[in-house]
């Protein structure tokens, strides 16, 4: 009986090992299939065009290969959806964890949960007959696709993610924690934001990333939403993420222009990298600390 056991064991510990190497194989073939396949157009075009270059004109009798206004937009978009979406679905999730009554919390949860499960071009949709008017006629612009409707839009869609991520770290807190500040005289809004959310700092600091993910890598509902012009990042005006330069052109592209697309989607995958490498160091750096 023992021996059988510990056979069960070790073949449950090889199928485990074989699947994180096929996972660990994946992202190795995705990394090695964009380089081989994006520096040759950064090797035709420049690096120095390429990523600084303010003219995106594929197309084009003389094509111009210019992404910095892709870049830029990734990043103000990005930014601007965390800066928007991470205090809402923090305090919600602070709510719905600690101080929401059942009857409320479960309708709130559940409605979540179908905001998670809402496909992405169902979120283009809505804000293209509904958000994109809306800013049109609010600040009397001619297009209301714009960087602010994308924006919107991604701060929505990182909502759940945020959300269902802090609401089981702030649940996993001890009670003891919460009890001893109780015990000293805290109230309970100071015991939720002073012990429990501290507590639970790297659970939220995983959805964040979770977020970061989400806002980075939509393609289809900005692409819908946000007028998809490769233009300079401006708050009013039509602009193009990386990930829509990439599901715009990709269908009819041929020649340099489809390894500039490569190119673009492995600039993509190392600012994502990048963006989840950073914020792990500082994750780790809190623990340590």
């Amino acid at each position: 009986m023992k021996n059988k056991k510990q056979f069960l064991e070790i073949v449950i510990h090889g199928v485990f090992l074989i699947l994180g190497l096929i996972t660990v194989g994946c992202v190795l073939l995705i990394t090695v299939y964009l380089i081989i396949s994006g520096i040759p157009a950064i090797h035709k075009i420049g690096l120095f065009k390429f990523l600084f270059g303010t003219k995106w004109a594929s197309t084009a009798a003389v094509p111009a290969f210019g992404i910095l206004p892709f870049i830029l937009t990734s990043i103000y978009g990005t930014a601007g959806a965390i800066l928007l979406g991470v205090p809402i679905g923090f305090l919600t999730a602070v709510y719905l964890a600690k101080m929401a009554p059942p009857k409320m919390r479960a309708v709130v949860t559940s409605a979540v949960s179908l905001l998670a499960g809402i496909p992405s071009v169902v979120y283009g949709l809505v804000g293209m007959l509904v958000l994109v008017p809306g800013i049109r006629a609010l600040f009397h612009i001619p297009d209301g696709a714009s960087l602010l409707a994308a924006i919107i839009v991604l701060a929505i869609m990182i909502l759940p993610s945020i959300i269902n991520v802090s609401i089981t770290a702030l649940e996993a807190v001890p009670k003891e924690y919460e009890d001893a500040s109780l015990a000293l005289g805290a109230t309970p809004v100071e015991t939720y934001l002073k012990v429990s959310v501290p507590a639970a700092k790297s659970g939220i600091a995983a959805a964040v990333v979770l977020g970061v993910g989400r806002a980075i890598g939509e393609a289809m509902a900005v692409m819908m939403v946000s007028g998809n012009a490769p233009n300079m990042p401006s708050l009013y005006e039509s602009v193009r993420f990386l990930t829509t330069a990439v599901a715009s052109e990709m269908s009819y592209s041929e020649g340099l222009q489809r390894q500039a697309l490569f190119s673009i989607a492995l600039v993509l995958f190392l600012f994502i990298m990048l963006i989840n490498a950073t914020l792990n160091f500082f994750l780790k750096r809190s623990k340590e600390g």
